[in-house]
């Protein structure tokens, strides 16, 4: 087996280097920016086809566009930050946000609101990685699933600042000063990360990589061949669509068009799902360090709650109870720290140098399916006449929706075999996944005596 992840000299010793703090500060504000640019045309979407007179088919593609962009590029970004380093990854980032940005924000014609979507999600691509990265180059082991979250809930800032103070610019100065000030924050990001990022802390090795294409496609294979990093992959597969697709584009048109909900209202759910998204990362980063062995239980009970929350709101006849649409979007929100999870199966089954390609293939795999349910709805909207937004129906909704279950299907499928296939592994190596009671039994132990090693249940699936 590959280890338990990558370690630097500053993080063997269990506590995290001087300056790591800072770091980690200056990291996780680089994706609060990138949050925002990803999700700024979300509460903007009928403003959008105002402006560009288009359709829900192709409001949709401009967020397809700029997913299948981000996806494209996460595997080049892996192999990059092996061989470049991640700080150098963070900047260019924020620069081609801000790029797009502004571009967005000056733009009257489609093309270049979709060339500038385009930039956004190349900056996109190349910012969470990176930051992972370097939570795992600062950072000891045992701490990295926390931090990852944390990473995670203050990213969720950023769909924060795209729903409250970005529609309040939208309705007052208007889309240029909007937009504009949006390019501003993200070259911001890339100037703080210029001054403060270091790829690693001082005194530990330099773990840039000069790989030839041949070495980087055999490590690619390598990974892909393990069933941890498979597991990780069907992870993030299943676990963070649904709230992908609600919050960066559907969520706004279906509470205010479908739900009849007030834009007062519907802001509030937005802001809550963010809410539970910040609150629920640091809870399961303790699961997963606690008990790594029940990751997959985790992910399992995410996707569960977010398919019967779905499927009572699209069986409800007529509109939903506001308390419904609450358990909603708050069960929603518990799909992007359970996508985490992901990043965690690619650090401990893959050694260092195969770690970038790993944790990029699996972030490919969320967003292929956020694409693939944000075009669905929209395309199956148009096809039943809900084109602009006055003729958006809630019935036009609840089919629409409903292209998520196969999605969920899939993901489940592929996280049950290949789970079967990693414990497989684990066992002809003597690691055996012990019982649910016995796993608690130890770990109420260990907490009673003060002693968290010999209360964690393994440390691989």
């Amino acid at each position: 087996m590959s280890g338990a992840g990558p370690t630097t000299a500053g993080t063997r010793s269990g506590a995290a280097p001087r300056g790591a703090r800072l770091v980690f500060a200056v990291g996780a504000a680089a994706y609060v920016v990138t949050v925002a640019n990803r999700t700024s045309l979300a509460a903007a979407g009928l403003e959008a086809q105002e402006r560009y007179a288009i359709g829900a088919g192709a409001l949709s593609s401009f967020a397809v566009l700029q997913f299948l962009v981000y996806a494209a590029l996460q595997v080049p970004v892996g192999v990059l930050i092996d061989r470049w380093g991640p700080r150098r990854l963070v900047v260019l980032g924020g620069a081609t946000m801000g790029a797009g940005q502004l571009l967005l924000a000056l733009s009257a014609e489609t093309w270049q609101a979709v060339l500038a979507r385009v930039l956004v999600g190349a900056g996109d691509a190349a910012t969470f990685t990176s930051v992972v990265r370097l939570v795992t180059n600062w950072f000891p082991p045992r701490r990295v699933p926390v931090m990852t979250q944390l990473v995670g809930l203050f990213g969720q800032l950023g769909q924060v600042f795209s729903v409250v103070p970005l529609v309040a610019l939208l309705h007052g100065p208007g889309w240029t000063p909007a937009y504009a000030g949006m390019a501003a924050f993200s070259v911001l990001a890339a100037v703080l990360a210029v001054l403060v990022l270091r790829d690693v802390p001082p005194g530990a090795p330099d773990p840039r990589t000069r790989r030839g294409a041949r070495q980087v496609a055999g490590d690619l294979r390598d990974a892909l061949r393990h069933p941890g990093t498979r597991l990780g992959l069907w992870t993030h597969w299943a676990t963070p669509f649904a709230g992908n697709a609600f919050a960066v584009l559907w969520g706004y048109p279906f509470l205010v068009s479908g739900q009849g909900l007030s834009t007062g209202t519907t802001g509030a759910l937005l802001t809550l799902y963010t809410v539970v998204a910040a609150a629920t990362g640091p809870l399961m980063g303790t699961l997963v360090a606690r008990h790594p062995l029940r990751r997959s239980w985790i992910v399992l009970t995410v996707v569960t709650g977010q398919a019967a929350a779905w499927a009572a709101v699209l069986a409800w006849p007529g509109r939903a109870p506001l308390a419904l649409l609450v358990l909603l979007v708050v069960v929603l929100g518990t799909g992007v720290p359970g996508s985490m999870i992901g990043f965690d199966y690619a650090r401990t089954s893959n050694p260092a140098h195969r770690l970038g390609g790993a944790t990029g293939m699996t972030n490919v795999m969320g967003f292929t399916s956020t694409v693939v349910v944000v075009l669905a709805v929209g395309v199956v909207l148009d096809l039943q006449g809900a084109g602009s937004p006055g003729a958006y129906s809630l019935g036009a909704f609840k089919l629409a929706f409903a292209v998520q279950f196969p999605l969920w299907a899939l993901g489940v499928a592929g996280i049950l075999v290949n789970r079967r296939r990693t414990r497989e592994l684990l066992a002809r190596q003597g690691v055996v996944v012990p019982r649910m009671r016995e796993a608690v039994r130890r770990d109420r132990a260990a907490r009673r005596s003060r002693s968290g090693g010999s209360g964690r249940d393994g440390a691989l699936t």
